[in-house]
């Protein structure tokens, strides 16, 4: 039987956050993400118990670059919410739902969900059971979290900026800061040591 890559994610400490906003918010995520990932999804995001959603995804490469869209895209929205994800390689026995991620049954969905909510425990927001490469993927992603996970919500605007211009003088002009304060903020910020760990990932996995 054919292997599938399962995504699930949760909002982490959901009950903390104000329901409405995060309903909206996770539908916006879920909708912005199918739309620009539609030719690398089988199975849409789809939102499943108000506070996670699941998804078929093409290929581990394309479940990566979903996963890093998705985490900046919170950042530059501040949607006031942080997700745990899994990625799983595993068999799905009834046939893909290419309308929504419902209504599908096997191994793969079961592990997927066994996995996410042992990972409630250990305070890491990625977790990848893939392939053989699956280990390191792993502690790259550590790395990846203790980056993003150390910017705070005053910081969000400016991170955005950050990640999208690249050059701190543009975001200096933008912001209507000075060139010397923007060097300083992209350095307290590690945009460089960011954008670092996340071309590995990527380079790691061929996406570039």
């Amino acid at each position: 039987m054919k292997r599938n890559i399962i995504l699930m994610a949760d909002i982490v400490k959901s009950r903390k956050i104000p329901a409405r906003r995060t309903a909206d918010n996770l539908k916006l995520l879920a909708n912005t993400t199918n739309k620009k990932f539609k030719s690398e999804i089988l199975s849409p995001l789809t939102i499943t118990l108000g506070d996670e959603f699941q998804a078929v995804i093409k290929d581990v490469i394309s479940g990566i670059r979903i996963i890093i869209f998705i985490e900046e895209f919170c950042i530059e929205k501040d949607v006031g919410f942080k997700l745990r994800y899994v990625l799983v390689n595993g068999e799905i026995e009834t046939p893909i739902n290419r309308k929504i991620a419902y209504g599908m049954l096997g191994e793969g969905l079961t592990r997927a969900r066994e996995t996410i909510n042992n990972q409630k425990k250990s305070g890491e927001r990625f977790f990848f059971l893939t392939d053989k490469n699956a280990s390191e993927l792993n502690s790259l992603f550590i790395l990846y979290q203790s980056f993003i996970d150390d910017w705070k919500p005053r910081d969000f605007k400016i991170v955005s900026d950050f990640i999208n211009l690249d050059d701190y003088k543009l975001v200096a002009e933008k912001n209507q800061k000075s060139v010397s304060l923007m060097w300083k903020r992209r350095k307290s910020l590690k945009i460089k040591e960011y954008k670092t760990i996340k071309n590995l990932i990527t380079q790691y996995y061929g996406l570039v």
